[in-house]
Order: structure tokens, then C-alpha cells, then sequence
């Protein structure tokens, strides 16, 4: 007879008798969101993260998107497709009872929405994390990472800036994040000590528990 298990749920397995008696334990996994301006140290904080957690999934939606042929062209089209895949992904690594961090400047609500209702429908833990940092430090940052750029998603968050046809698009983007935050009370605020990156990852990690 087979026995159908909720999905979603971290399980350690052990045979304790002859005949295959198997005792499981269980925890509850977590999908993490690791909000923040553009340049405030998203990604950085999310490779620490997994670091630490045996088989978690460091998932970086901008990433994804790089990978779509031509996504420069229709960058909005191909951001779509970047999440759906994502979710996707997050789903299925969570059913295998895994843990998931996902680094992405977010400005609307909607996706996160989305994001929160997966993680209850795997019946795992959803924690959002919001970066803060000053806007003056925020826009400095980007300029500093655009002149030395140390990944992909870095040329391609330039690339897209410099086709914006916002005035000031890189403020207004910093401006929409401050405007999020209203709307998500219960995101858990972690101040950005540039040039430590240890101290900024125990203060998310203390917000994680």
C-alpha cells in the first residue's frame, strides 16, 4: 500500500528495523525574499544564505531572464516568462523539502502576493525581507557597480536603465521600493551596512530565525 504525504515538507528519513520501518521527521521549509533597491546587496546576501542551508536554491530571477534569447528586446515579455519559470522552480523545490531565497528588486505588490501564496500552498514559511538604505548611497552604489561590474545581472540592470526613457529612471525605481514598503507593514526592515557584509546578513538571518 502506498502512502501519499503532503508535499512541500522537509522529511529525514531513517530505517530503523529489519522490516523497513520508516520514521520521518518533519520542518517546515522557507521561501525567503530578499527585497531591495537595485544595488543594495540582494544577490550577496542570498549567496550567504544558502551557504548555510544544505541543498537551498539561490534564485535569482534576473538571472533567468539573461538567459532568454533576446530578452533585451522585450525586456517586459521576458520578465514574465523569468517568473512564471521561477515559480515553477520554487514549487519544485520546495516539494522536495528544500529551502528557496530569492534576491529581486520588487516595486508592485503583485508578484509577491504570488510569491506568499505558493509558499501556502507548500505549507512553508514565506519571510520578506526589505533592504533600506538611503537613496544618495542607494544611486552611488549603482554607479560604483556599473563602472566595475562583477556579474551579468549587473551589465543587464545598466543596459536596462540606459534605455529607460525615464528621466531619472534609477531614482524612480528607488522611489517605487519606498513606496512598496508602505504597503507591506509586516516586511521585515534590514538597515545595509555597505562594506559588511557580515553584519548585514546576521541582522537578515536574525529575521529569519
Amino acid at each position: 500500500m502506498s502512502i501519499r504525504s503532503p508535499s512541500c515538507i522537509r522529511r529525514v528519513w531513517s530505517i530503523e528495523q529489519a522490516d523497513a520501518t520508516i520514521a520521518y521527521a518533519r520542518t517546515v521549509v522557507m521561501l525567503v525574499l530578499v527585497n531591495g533597491p537595485p544595488a543594495s546587496g540582494k544577490s550577496t546576501i542570498a549567496d550567504a544564505l544558502v551557504a548555510t542551508r544544505p541543498l537551498a536554491l539561490d534564485l535569482d530571477i534576473d538571472v533567468i531572464r539573461g538567459q532568454l534569447g533576446g530578452w533585451i528586446d522585450d525586456p517586459h515579455a521576458a520578465g514574465l516568462a523569468a517568473r512564471a519559470l521561477a515559480t515553477s522552480m520554487i514549487r519544485t523545490h520546495l516539494s522536495t523539502g528544500h529551502d528557496v531565497v530569492v534576491p529581486q528588486f520588487l516595486a508592485r505588490v503583485d508578484f509577491i502576493v504570488e510569491l506568499e501564496r505558493i509558499a501556502a500552498e507548500c505549507s512553508a514559511d514565506f519571510v520578506e525581507i526589505a533592504l533600506v538604505i538611503g537613496r544618495a548611497e542607494a544611486l552611488a552604489a549603482f554607479e560604483t557597480r556599473r563602472g566595475a561590474p562583477t556579474a551579468p545581472t549587473h551589465r543587464d540592470a545598466a543596459q536596462l536603465i540606459d534605455r529607460s526613457d525615464e528621466p531619472d529612471a534609477l531614482g524612480a525605481m528607488y522611489d517605487r521600493f519606498v513606496d512598496l514598503l508602505q504597503q507591506r507593514p509586516n516586511a521585515r526592515r534590514v538597515p545595509v551596512t555597505r562594506g559588511d557584509v557580515t553584519a548585514t546578513v546576521a541582522l537578515v538571518e536574525a529575521h529569519i530565525g
